[in-house]
């Protein structure tokens, strides 16, 4: 059958285009086949990455049809399905675009660096600093090693950082990618620097950076699912941090009470507790007044709260869930 490639080229200093490829196609040919037999054979000067084409190097991730995807892991029928389920008369049509979160080198060729030097800002190996090293080496259990294994599995292709919307209005936003490398360490029974680790990923740079879209978890193709990771990193700064230590502590502390008090936020308590630490804190009252003001002069400020129907309900939710997560 054949079908079109909509390739989204560009030279350096100089804007996108869209140059179209049509190709005689197997239905099991892979986007990474396609791309081979493009430079080969019609168009030699299109630049893109490869090397194992099997999935486990990370090198050909590019926006297939919109979505952050490894070129050798997609192929034409899981695509174009995927594309007649959103509209049954799509045309045989592919469009292939480099990743997001990088600047250009050339066509589908990315620029990488930030990518990992954001990596490096999470220390991602073991320290066996303030150990006495033995003759042999560091042993672990099974159990031990295979809390390893999802977070192992990662393989650096970069379609999580390309997704991330933290990353697009936060350049210093560690990404998914290391806060997911930053777990795997935090798991690591060898490894002695977990406090240290942790107050180096509490700040919005790090894991309170994170807008929870589900975008990394959703394109990821190792099942490595970083949004969750991040989740855990978060756990632990919870378990470890009094409210007061941080409006970011502060912010998930509070809204779990006041939803476990009645059933659902009190707005009226929500901004004052946190940014203002129950009053405590008189420079973030300040902060606040003038939009207070002009919630109370535009009628938007809630002058009563009714708890819900169902906050007995909803607090045995969060009990139990709390409870689990303890154990």
């Amino acid at each position: 059958m054949e079908v079109t490639f909509k390739i989204t080229r560009q030279e350096h200093n100089s804007g996108p285009r869209v140059v179209n490829y049509t190709l005689d196609v197997q239905p099991g040919n892979t986007i990474l086949d396609c791309l081979n037999r493009i430079k080969w054979e019609v168009d030699g000067s299109l630049a893109f990455r490869k090397n194992c084409r099997n999935t486990i190097c990370g090198s050909c991730t590019v926006k297939i049809n919109g979505r952050s995807a490894l070129a050798c892991k997609e192929n034409i029928a899981s695509e174009l399905n995927r594309l007649q389920k959103i509209d049954p008369n799509s045309p045989l049509e592919i469009t292939i675009a480099p990743m997001g979160n990088f600047p250009i080198i050339k066509d589908l060729v990315v620029e990488m660096k930030a990518f990992w030097d954001n990596l490096e800002k999470v220390e991602p190996y073991v320290s066996s600093k303030g150990r006495i090293i033995p003759e042999r080496e560091f042993l672990q259990t099974p159990e031990e090693r295979e809390k390893l294994n999802q977070t192992g599995n990662c393989i650096l292709c970069g379609a999580c950082y390309s997704e991330c919307n933290a990353a697009e209005v936060n350049p210093k936003f560690f990404g998914p990618h290391a806060l997911a490398k930053a777990q795997r360490i935090l798991t690591d029974s060898r490894d002695n620097l977990t406090e240290v680790r942790l107050e180096n990923y509490h700040n919005t740079d790090g894991v309170w950076g994170c807008t929870r879209c589900f975008l990394c978890n959703s394109v990821c193709p190792m099942e490595v699912e970083p949004m969750d990771q991040i989740s855990k990193i978060k756990g632990e700064l919870l378990q470890r941090k009094d409210q007061s230590d941080s409006t970011m502590i502060r912010h998930r502390k509070v809204l779990v009470n006041l939803v476990k008090e009645g059933g659902w936020v009190d707005e009226r308590k929500f901004g004052v507790f946190v940014v203002a630490n129950y009053l405590k804190d008189l420079k973030g009252l300040l902060s606040i007044l003038p939009l207070g003001l002009r919630m109370v002069t535009n009628r938007k400020f809630p002058v009563s709260f009714e708890p819900s129907e169902g906050t007995k309900e909803v607090r045995k939710i969060i009990e139990s869930v709390q409870q689990e997560t303890s154990r």
